[in-house]
């Protein structure tokens, strides 16, 4: 006779890895790649704005907050993933620019999502140094 199973019950760290493990998954997915990296696919079909170009919402990926928004074309959003440090279209002056390819604050990607219209992307990163132009940790340092 077999003796009676116990119940198992999951740790709270078994559900967190877990969580990270799906994460990771979700993240490789849209990188191009299937879990393992042995094949590479294409990008999910974004909607990128007449001029080419779709909104990225950049955050900090330990404390949620946000650091800045900037434009991406199809060109940085692969430079983006290829290495893993964000890189950006410059509307203004109609060039590609790596985030603190001067000031040496730079953006290493944790993450990368995009919401329900396909046309927003969420980048999750790890901030070094300042993200704002100005000085300051985030864009956002002002209320109304």
């Amino acid at each position: 006779m077999r003796a009676k199973s116990q119940s198992h019950k999951v740790t709270k760290s078994q559900v967190t890895r877990k969580k990270v493990a799906k994460r990771k998954v979700t993240s490789q997915k849209l990188q191009g790649r299937r879990t393992g990296g042995r094949e590479k696919r294409k990008l999910p079909q974004l909607k990128f704005d007449k001029k080419g170009l779709i909104p990225a919402v950049i955050q900090d990926y330990n404390t949620g907050e946000v650091l800045m928004v900037a434009y991406m074309n199809k060109d940085s959003l692969k430079i983006t993933l290829k290495e893993k440090r964000t890189c950006f279209y410059s509307r203004s002056r109609k060039v590609l620019w790596r985030k603190g390819e001067t000031s040496g604050n730079i953006q290493k990607v944790k993450s990368i999502w995009y919401d329900c219209d396909k046309d927003t992307l969420l980048i999750k990163v790890e901030q070094i140094g300042s993200a704002c132009h100005t000085g300051n940790r985030s864009c956002f340092y002002r209320k109304i």
